[in-house]
């Protein structure tokens, strides 16, 4: 019996409709089929993230600990296990895959140590207004210095052919910008809004050709397992890949563990591990990027407002204040 998280429900529910209550109702199903199909046994309770359901198991020919994974296929998902060979071909530092089923999306991947993610070495939570401790600070710069290692790893494979671009994504948002900025309730928002989009309009010419991640943050980077070979390392997982500039994947380190004051010199130490702290304004605009990619789709959800960590993000890397 698979139990599926409520969670996972609700998300799927609420952001896939139809095609999302048709993946839930065939999860028990595909977990069936796969356990059999690929000789796995049960290893622990399911765990799940936003879009995919993990089931820890062991791979019963050779007692190989794995994970299965579970999850929709769609245009940010299709392209992870190509994405996830590349870095396996290339060394760079993420999970590997020991099986995939291209028709439905399923994934045996290299099992990680799920109980030590990256965000745990990084201190307490902060308090109220996005301050922290001072032996909190030094955790959570410690996290984005070992963040940072493994961007640079990343970033610097080339993208295989095929995968979703950030041209592409860049093209629509622009398209849309002049919208979302109207839609704004407040006027310095919108003013806002309109710098991010004249930003990226800068660089838009030049998207790049590097294997990008996306959602590169502190939960998405977990420590090795010794009985893999990878004691010591730190993995990255649960991409949701493209090709394009590597100043487009500073975001979710910004906002993730989100701290006011931590925003610029994590901006910095991720220039100089990706090697773009002599072009920061390249990376600044395509940070923004992310500011007025994320705005578009709340704008288009019926947000009138900016998220605030974002916008706080967007004043601080255009130096407002």
């Amino acid at each position: 019996m698979i139990d599926i998280p409520d969670e996972l429900i609700a998300t799927q529910y609420a952001y896939n409709g139809a095609a999302g209550r048709a993946f839930v109702a065939a999860l028990p199903g595909l977990a069936g089929r796969f356990l059999e199909e690929w000789g796995l046994r049960r290893d622990g309770a399911a765990m799940y993230g936003m879009c995919a359901l993990v089931l820890p198991v062991v791979r019963e020919a050779d007692g190989v600990p794995a994970a299965l994974k579970l999850q929709l296929v769609d245009e940010e998902t299709v392209g992870e296990p190509v994405a996830l060979r590349a870095w396996g071909a290339a060394g760079a530092g993420a999970v590997g895959v020991l099986g995939h089923d291209p028709g439905t999306g399923a994934l045996l991947l290299e099992r990680l140590d799920e109980g030590r993610p990256l965000s745990g070495i990084a201190g307490g939570g902060g308090v109220p207004g996005g301050s922290r401790l001072v032996g909190e600070v030094a955790d959570a710069r410690r996290a984005v210095t070992v963040l940072g290692e493994v961007l640079a790893r990343l970033a610097a494979v080339p993208a295989p052919e095929g995968l979703r671009t950030l041209g592409d994504a860049v093209e629509r948002m622009l398209a849309a910008a002049p919208e979302a900025v109207a839609r704004l309730a407040d006027e310095e928002e919108r003013r806002l809004l309109a710098d991010c989009a004249a930003a990226v309009r800068e660089v838009a010419g030049e998207p790049g050709d590097r294997l990008l991640h996306w959602d590169l943050h502190y939960d998405n980077i977990l420590a090795g397992r010794a009985d893999a070979g990878r004691a010591g390392e730190w993995v990255a997982l649960d991409p949701k890949p493209l090709a394009g500039d590597p100043g487009f994947e500073l975001f979710p380190a910004l906002d993730n563990l989100f701290d006011a004051g931590e925003v610029v010199w994590r901006f910095d130490a991720l220039t100089e591990a990706l090697g773009m702290e002599r072009d920061r304004g390249r990376a600044r605009a395509w940070t923004l990027g992310r500011v007025l990619q994320n705005a578009v789709w709340a704008v288009g959800d019926g947000e009138r407002q900016l998220a605030p960590d974002h916008a706080e993000i967007a004043r601080r890397l255009l130096g407002v204040r």
